[in-house]
């Protein structure tokens, strides 16, 4: 029989109300595999990384900004009023950590939006550097990628380069970056190579607008195909 250490934590499959969870109160209710309670020995480890001034600014000023972003707070019994959109939390805490000069690591097909959001970045006295997804031009032929595998196929074609906008990121020493609709697995890259922390305004998706939940909102009505992946 399995011990319950052994069980891969699965807390997207816990079906207790937020409050009622272990990991809100100590006398809440748990799920199996709830890494709350098998994976002490992991936490106490993870919990010791808060101990390195650095990360404990990080994750202390995080958490301020948390707050931050409700008003009314001293009301009792306390109705959560969120206040500030993401954009707004990104600048806030930006401050918090007195940083000076973002990098803003975009899709070109956002590139409006990038200009908005570096005036917006720029307006809250950051120095932004800025660099699209196409910077330097480079062959899709560089990653061997098929001309059936092109979106314009019997050519050549730039492709996405998440490296080099890390890279770019990394020369120019940004405090912070901040990514705006990379592609699925290029952000991912830029995360593995950019050198400093990055948070995201947005990602990419073609179809909602780049509101990816609202396929995830409308699961049970036009969306419901996406439960079905077998059908054509």
């Amino acid at each position: 029989m399995m011990d319950k250490k052994d069980i891969a934590p699965d807390c997207a499959d816990c079906g207790h109300e937020a409050d009622a969870k272990i990991c809100m109160q100590p006398k809440g209710e748990s799920h199996k595999g709830c890494p709350t309670l098998t994976k002490r020995e992991l936490l106490n480890r993870s919990n010791l990384e808060y101990e390195r001034p650095e990360i404990l600014r990080f994750a202390r000023q995080a958490s301020r900004q948390e707050a931050d972003c409700y008003a009314n707070r001293d009301q009792q019994p306390y109705i959560m009023q969120p206040t500030k959109p993401r954009i707004l939390e990104i600048c806030e805490f930006a401050k918090k950590m007195s940083y000076k000069k973002l990098g803003l690591a975009f899709c070109i097909g956002l590139a409006k939006e990038a200009r908005v959001v570096k005036d917006i970045f720029s307006g809250h006295g950051f120095d932004v550097v800025s660099v699209l997804c196409k910077a330097g031009r480079s062959s899709k032929d560089i990653i061997q990628l098929a001309q059936e595998d092109r979106i314009n196929r019997g050519g050549d074609e730039s492709m996405c380069n998440p490296i080099f906008q890390a890279n770019l990121l990394n020369e120019e020493q940004t405090d912070f970056n901040v990514v705006l609709g990379l592609c699925v697995g290029h952000d991912s890259l830029f995360f593995k190579y950019a050198n400093a922390p990055t948070t995201v305004l947005a990602v990419k998706d073609r179809v909602t607008g780049h509101n990816p939940l609202a396929a995830i909102y409308l699961i049970d009505s036009y969306y419901r195909k996406l439960r079905h992946p077998g059908l054509g």
